[in-house]
């Protein structure tokens, strides 16, 4: 009888391990599928940012909260489009000489990558299509108050628990802006990641923006940890780290700022 409750046991703390295991890798998965901006895997990141000195007295500061829905959708058998969408809510002080403090939401930018639904034969992965800028900005002093549209793309690849790629996009405004400056302006955002068995993933990356227009140049560097995990039956990453200004442009942002990212994820 002693042995035969032994082995049940032991049956049952090597089922449990074995399933354990199987969850430990499909989360492990989600995380690494979270590096490929073009993955077939619906997720809502909440992306909140904040940054200092900025101004001509280095005084203003801005809290920025980006909503960036993604959503890949099936167009044929061999091609997925992925809607990627980042709407800022922002809240600054003292960012402009007397213009006090703003809050409300920015302008939107839309990208739409048509991306084949499996790698290249040498294991490249990449999407590419449109992208638009939209005036959804609420107060004057966060927008360009215009349309704008360009070309955007990505391309990557996944190798163990590496990831390496590069997004890009350049928007040029397509409508008289009127009063308003032109825009003529590319970002870059080379990326690296390292995904662990333990659904634990580090990031660095850059998210260069050049405004070719003033001839002036954002480069942020932000280094980041986040860890998949279950939370009510929903599954999150949640994550957070710091970022570097490299670079800014004229009154923009100097030194070292943080960001948090908690994203909802929906996998199949």
């Amino acid at each position: 009888m002693f042995n035969t409750i032994t082995r049940s046991t032991t049956a049952l703390i090597a089922a449990a391990m074995a399933s354990n295991a199987q969850a430990d890798a499909a989360a492990a998965d989600l995380a690494k599928s979270l590096s490929n901006p073009v993955a077939a895997l619906i997720s809502v990141p909440f992306q909140y940012n904040y940054d200092h000195h900025i101004g001509p007295d280095n005084d203003g500061e801005r809290h920025t909260l980006n909503i960036q829905p993604v959503i890949p959708i099936s167009i044929s058998e061999d091609w997925n489009l992925i809607s990627r969408t980042i709407l800022p809510v922002t809240h600054q002080s003292d960012v402009f000489p007397g213009a006090g403090s703003q809050t409300g939401t920015g302008d939107t930018v839309q990208s739409l990558f048509f991306s084949p639904k499996e790698p290249t034969a040498g294991g490249w992965i990449w999407g590419a299509g449109p992208a638009m800028l939209l005036p959804t900005g609420s107060e004057d002093e966060l927008t360009a108050d215009t349309w704008a549209a360009g070309p955007t793309g990505v391309a990557l690849r996944q190798s163990g628990p590496w990831t390496v790629g590069l997004l890009f996009n350049h928007l040029v405004d397509v409508a008289d802006a009127g009063h308003r400056a032109d825009i003529s302006s590319t970002f870059i955002q080379p990326f690296a990641s390292y995904t662990t068995p333990s659904a634990v993933t580090y990031t660095l990356n850059s998210e260069t923006t050049h405004d070719w227009e003033n001839h002036d140049s954002a480069v942020p560097l932000n280094a980041m940890i986040s860890k998949v995990v279950p939370i009510g039956g929903q599954l999150f990453s949640i994550g957070g780290g710091l970022r570097y200004w490299v670079d800014s442009t004229d009154n923009g942002p100097q030194g070292l700022g943080a960001r948090l990212i908690v994203t909802a994820l929906f996998p199949k």
